[in-house]
Formats: C-alpha cells, structure tokens, sequence
C-alpha cells in the first residue's frame, strides 16, 4: 500500500515511545534522504526520513546508509539547530500525511529553545522543513518560490499547511459515508468504491481498500466504514502489525503486538529490499545498455569482416586471368576489348572466357588483376587475424552479459564495472559511468591470499570436500590460476558461458558421485542452468593455462574429461 495517513499515523504513534531522546547524529546520505541519530536510556536509534516520490516514508531504521564525505546545506543546517535538542512530540493531524517533530532543548545562557521539523510525504511534493519557535523556516531540502505553486517555502518566511482537498475521515458519520458512495454511484460498482473513497477522504489509500474488501470480504459500505473506523482507532493502542503480500505491504489488526517499533522495522525491511532492488536493476541496465552498445558494435564489425572475406574468395580467379592473359599475349589483339577466350591450362584447357575493362589493353588488364588479387591476399591476412580478435572480444563481452545477469548484489555489479573499465574497448565509456561506490566496504574474504584481492567466491560443501564456484572473470581467474592447488579438480561448461568451479582435494579422493555433484553445480551457474543434459568439462588445475594477453576468464585446458548432467544448486 501507499505511505498513506493510517500508515503515517500508527508510525507516528510508536515513534513518540522516543519521547526525550538527544538527538547526537545526523547525515543526508542522499538529495532524499535525512537520517537522524538519536539516544535514550542507553540505546541508539536512527530515524530515516525520505521524501523519494516513489518510496516517501519515515520509519526507524536498522540498516546503515553511506555517510557523504562532504556533508550537503541542508544537512549542515539540521545539524547546526538539532544537535543537543530532545524529542518534545511527535504529531500527526487527522490523516495527513504531515508529521511535526518538536525538539526542545538549552542554549549557551541556559534558555529554552524549542525547533521543529515538518515532514511532509505527499508524493512529488514531499519536503523536509525546519522551523523556529515561531513557525518560520530556517531551511527546507526543497525551495518552492515559483508563480504556479500553491505556496512558498523558502527560508525566513512564515510556514503555511499545504491546502488539503478532501474530506476528513474521522470526522465523518456512517451516513454521511454512504451519502458519499451513493452520491458517486459506488453502490452499483464494487471495484469503483476503492478510487471513491480515496479520491474523497485525505490520507486513505485506493490499494487499502481494495486490499481489506477483498481479503475480509467487505460487501456494503457499513462493512468498510467500521473496518476503516477500527484501524484507524488502533493506531493509537498499536494492536496492529504489517502482513506482506503481493510485493506490498498491509496494515491488519493484531492483538497480541506487544513488540516496540514493529510497524516502523517491518517498513524499514520491506523499503530497504525494495530500494535494494529497484537500485540493482538500475545499476544493471546502466551497465548492460553499456556492454550492449559495444556488443552491437563488434557484431556490426564482425559482420563487415565476413563481407571482406567473402570478396577474398574470388582472389584466385584474379591470379590465373592475370596469368593466362600474360601467358598469351602473344596471341591476343593489342586492342581494347571486352572479354577473350582463352584455354585454361590449369584445367585441361578447357575454354575460359575473361572479362576485361575496354578501357586498358590487355596487358594492362593483366596487371590490374595481379594487382586486385595481391590486394585481397594481403586483406585476407589482416582480415582474418581482425576476426580472430574480434570474435575473442565477443566471446568475452557475451561472458560479461552472462555475469550481469547473474550478479545478485550492487557490490557484484560494481566489480563486473571495475573488470570491464580495465579492458580498451570500454574503457572510454565506463570513464563517466557513475555507478554506486558500494564495492569499497565489501569485506575480504579470509580465503583469498592476496589482501588487495575481492575474492568472496560461492562455497559449497559436498560430504567432506569444498567446492567453490567464481562469480566474475576476475574472481574466475584467482580461483583456478592462484588460489587453487595443482591436483585440485577444476570444473567448467564446455563450450558456455560460466563461472570456474574447483573442487579442493586436501589429499583426498572424491568418488564418481562427488564429481558429478559437483558438476552440476557448474552446470546451474552458466547460461545452461534452465538446460538439461549439460556438458561439463574437468581436469586437474595443473592442465589449465591462461593464454598471454587472453582477457580475464578465458583460459584453455587439455587432458580433461566431459561429464552430462543436469543443473542442480544443492
């Protein structure tokens, strides 16, 4: 459901259990978002503000955000006024979705200073405002100073509500809600009576409704209006808590909730996996448009390259017309002429008949055929080692899309960017790629042998035997080409993308079954994993070699067997 009043109200509710904590903390993560420290009977929470139109909500939160090196205005503000200061209230009106925090505190002489913070979640007219004791702005996150808004809120004015256009809830009676649905014609339509009450009282959302008619089979408007009536009675004794479903999340009756802070830590996991997600994908297209864009590319190339070697299939016949032209000229008219005939000696002399350009004589004609055909001969050369190069890069850019595709986390994806940004063909193109700088607090794994190294590779274990499964082409390379021993056994897809897997021995033998487990754990972690019957190549590590100037991932082994089977993720 949307961040909508009931929500704002039962959220607000609990947080007034915070009545006189010190605020000591406060950081602006991002042009959304406000995070507020604070202290009372010896433990620390921190309150998240965003006004995201998407995700608007505040709740306090238990997972950290960066904390910018540079600290914004705003923030700079906040802290200058709030620091020191102690929750007085906590306030919401009705069901607005306007919360006021007012903090008092002493300044240097000892003289009571009372601020407050507005928090308005009103989708793309969200906003953070402080206020003095006289309920003027010292700040905002946004500024509005222009002709078509409602208001002003800009700093050193006088702050005004925002103009609420629908009716209020509370103050309704059962009669004069049905009035309303009648008035509107809900009574004869039951999916309209959603969008009717939403569109006519402040602060209830149309996904509420449709949620609580169909989950409690809601048939007439006295049903709703005493469901309504009873939810929103119990954000004040919080005898509710928050059921997830279909991706969103639902207020219900409950009771038996005697937990602190549930609603505000349940929408803090559901908008912190949400937001994780939503950046994910994010971060994944941003890079994927990037890698296809240069895919596109060398496909366009690699499809030139063919032409051009199409065109040397004819060189051969270049050479024998320059030859048997020059080999009977002493027979052929010192004319200009448009083709002769002439006996293939190469072919049992069997009549040929060859083109020639009017405008030269034959000799000429000659001369421009050895010439076209020592033209193509050379191109053949350059051409096919261009192809050579460019179907590597193909099969390494193909190798990276599999990796993107796979990557399950943002520090993933940033070291996918780290790898690319490291090879000539995108290096010009991830220059100004901004991407989230998560990678740096990824934790070194206590595997790897080398501290400058991200080495956290997938870790499976198979009765006494470890196998660990690579998750980029960098980490692929660290796991088979340094980390692994010798006699280890090492496991790839034939002939498809994937990751390298190494199934370490410790002086043990695996059996027959180990192998097969283990491959088709290979198999589940390469573009093959919705495939059957999957062929997985293994040898000892000490037959896998890394061609020189090959690109990260690509390797060649000998003396390797190949095993069916199908993908499982045991």
């Amino acid at each position: 459901m949307a961040f909508d009043g009931i929500i704002t109200k039962a959220v607000a509710t609990e947080l007034n259990l915070l009545s006189g904590a010190r605020i000591d903390k406060v950081f602006q993560p991002d042009s959304n978002t406000v995070v507020l420290g604070f202290y009372l009977d010896g433990l620390n929470y921190a309150l998240n503000i965003c006004i995201n139109p998407q995700n608007y909500r505040i709740n306090l939160t238990t997972h950290s955000k960066r904390n910018p090196k540079v600290a914004p205005n705003f923030c700079m503000v906040l802290r200058k006024h709030l620091i020191g200061l102690r929750i007085k209230n906590i306030i919401t009106n009705s069901l607005e979705r306007i919360v006021t925090i007012e903090f008092e505190g002493f300044d240097d002489v000892d003289d009571i200073i009372n601020k407050k913070l507005i928090i308005e979640l009103m989708g793309k007219h969200c906003n953070i405002i402080l206020l003095d004791d006289q309920n003027i702005i010292i700040d905002s996150m946004r500024h509005i100073n222009n002709e078509n808004a409602t208001r002003i809120v800009i700093p050193h004015i006088k702050y005004t509500y925002p103009a609420i256009n629908k009716k209020d809830f509370l103050s309704e009676t059962l009669e004069d809600f049905k009035c309303e649905i009648e008035k509107n014609e809900g009574t004869t339509n039951k999916e309209l009576l959603p969008k009717i009450i939403s569109d006519t009282y402040n602060g209830i959302s149309k996904k509420y409704v449709s949620f609580i008619i169909n989950e409690n089979n809601l048939n007439t408007s006295k049903d709703i209006y005493n469901y309504l009536k009873d939810i929103i009675y119990r954000t004040d004794s919080l005898k509710l808590k928050v059921e997830l479903k279909n991706n969103d999340y639902f207020l219900i009756p409950d009771d038996s909730n005697e937990e602190s802070f549930s609603i505000n830590f349940a929408l803090d996991d559901f908008y912190y996996n949400k937001e994780t997600s939503e950046e994910l994908k994010t971060n994944r297209n941003n890079v994927l448009k990037l890698i296809l864009a240069t895919l596109k590319k060398y496909n366009k190339r690699l499809i030139s390259i063919n032409n051009k070697l199409k065109e040397c299939d004819n060189m051969e016949n270049f050479r024998l017309y320059g030859e048997l032209i020059t080999a009977n000229l002493y027979r052929i008219p010192n004319k200009n002429l448009k083709s002769i005939e002439l006996e293939n000696y190469y072919d049992e002399n069997k009549k040929i008949t060859i083109p020639l350009d009017e405008r030269y004589l034959p000799s000429i004609n000659a001369k421009r055929y050895f010439k076209k055909y020592n033209k193509l001969k050379n191109a053949l050369e350059v051409v096919t080692i261009q192809k050579k190069e460019t179907m590597q890069e193909l099969n390494y850019i193909e190798s990276v899309v599999y990796e993107l595709e796979s990557a399950t986390s943002i520090e993933e994806i940033a070291e996918i960017l780290d790898e690319i940004s490291e090879n000539d063909i995108f290096k010009e193109k991830t220059r100004n790629l901004k991407t989230n700088k998560k990678q740096n607090k990824i934790k070194k794994s206590n595997l790897t042998k080398n501290k400058n190294t991200n080495f956290n590779p997938l870790k499976y274990k198979i009765d006494n035997f470890t196998l660990l499964v690579g998750r980029n082409n960098k980490e692929n390379d660290y796991l088979t080409l340094k980390f692994a021993n010798k006699h280890d056994i090492w496991f790839h897809t034939k002939d498809i993308h994937g990751s390298h897997a190494v199934l370490f021995l410790n002086n043990q033998v695996p059996t027959e079954d180990i192998l097969t487990k283990c491959a088709e754990i290979t198999a589940y972690h390469s573009k093959a994993r919705f495939s059957s019957n999957v062929p997985v190549d293994t040898c000892e590590v000490r037959y896998v070699k890394k061609p020189k100037g090959s690109k990260p991932g690509m390797v060649i082994y000998t003396n390797y067997k190949t095993l069916y089977v199908n993908p499982k993720n045991k």
